[in-house]
């Protein structure tokens, strides 16, 4: 957990009420080490108050609900997911879980409907990473945060589709809808680059070219179909000139750690006419310009778009991913870089910085 902006992870002791109302306990096999949780640190993405609990990507088991949790009951196995869908809003309802009117409140990590806290360290109060903090081995939650999975598949991988996988995934399938054939510009290849790259082979594309200026990440995407990789998106630029013979790549996907505004306008010097951009990856609260040809923009009909969760519903999406897990036609094992004890979170962090993992995996 964080005790304030800049401080490292602190393992603590916490007190845990049980679950009242909608709400879950759930004991968790096991959390990946995301980047949208450096965002905390880093305080590129602000937070009402501390102390909080990091961790947003986990799955476990249910030990108990509450009495009036519907649909879900001691020992079901549930992946976490990090927006909450609660089936009745107008996003919900209208095909965008992703969306869901309660995702406003994932922030302010208190529990949903009832605003209180159920999680307690040093006598105070503690907010929750997307009301989840899937970084400790027990964690209370509302019923619209979990997705009921068969129980026969592994919890350690399933973790990681609560977040960077379907995230991934689904930025190339959904948000950049990647067809057969397609060129195809993955920039940044993490947790969640990794995953759009290996959406982008599931749907058929002919060429992807995986941009990164670590080797080891570059060496990885291959692994997971890449055809091409740069080490930046200015030595992209005249590799996809020759590849597509001038006609740019169908998709770029952005999913770099930190997106900035200066990051827009080569993406789009990438993508073809009336190709679409996709911005996947967080960019600092504060940073509200970006550099752009508005002219290019017109002339071409190139599409400028965001992607949150990958544009995916979670209560289809997540157990259709672990489907295709299990029948061997995505890899969730060569994700998993490293594993770290619990209380060697900070150096788990560290070696995402420096640029040594796909994803960290925080096994209980």
């Amino acid at each position: 957990m964080l005790w304030g902006v800049g401080e490292p992870w602190s393992v603590e002791e916490v007190e845990l009420d049980g679950p009242r109302g909608k709400e879950v306990l759930v004991r968790l096999a096991a959390s990946g080490l995301c980047h949208s949780d450096e965002h905390l640190v880093t305080g590129d993405l602000p937070v009402p108050g501390f102390p909080y609990i990091g961790g947003h990507e986990g799955a476990g088991e249910v030990v108990e609900v509450g009495p009036k949790v519907e649909g879900l009951a001691p020992g079901d196995h549930v992946v976490l997911g990090f927006i909450p869908s609660c089936g009745k809003c107008p996003s919900c309802s209208s095909g965008h879980q992703n969306l869901c009117d309660y995702g406003a409140l994932i922030l302010e990590g208190k529990q949903l409907g009832s605003g209180e806290s159920r999680h307690h360290v040093r006598g105070e109060d503690a907010r929750l990473m997307c009301v989840l903090g899937t970084f400790e081995s027990h964690t209370v939650v509302h019923e619209y945060s979990c997705i009921k999975i068969d129980n026969d598949i592994p919890l350690d991988r399933a973790a990681l589709v609560g977040c960077g996988v379907t995230t991934g995934l689904g930025s190339a399938i959904h948000a950049a809808a990647v067809q057969p054939g397609d060129t195809v510009v993955v920039v940044g290849i993490g947790g969640i680059g990794i995953n759009a790259v290996q959406g982008a082979r599931l749907a058929g594309a002919e060429q992807i070219v995986a941009v990164d200026p670590v080797e080891f990440k570059r060496t990885q995407a291959e692994r997971f179909g890449a055809t091409h990789t740069a080490s930046s998106m200015e030595e992209a630029l005249p590799l996809v000139t020759e590849i597509t013979r001038g006609a740019m790549a169908r998709s770029v996907i952005l999913t770099i750690g930190l997106v900035k505004g200066e990051h827009v306008a080569p993406a789009l010097a990438l993508t073809a006419k009336t190709g679409t951009c996709v911005v996947t990856g967080l960019a600092s609260a504060m940073d509200v310009t970006a550099t752009v040809s508005l002219l290019d923009l017109t002339l071409y009909e190139k599409h400028l778009r965001g992607s949150l969760f990958g544009s995916s519903n979670p209560r289809y999406e997540i157990p259709r991913v672990l489907s295709q897990y299990m029948k061997g036609r995505i890899d969730l094992d060569s994700l998993i870089t490293q594993e770290y004890k619990l209380d060697e979170i900070n150096q788990g962090y560290q070696d995402m910085r420096d640029g040594h993992n796909l994803r960290g995996l925080i096994r209980f």
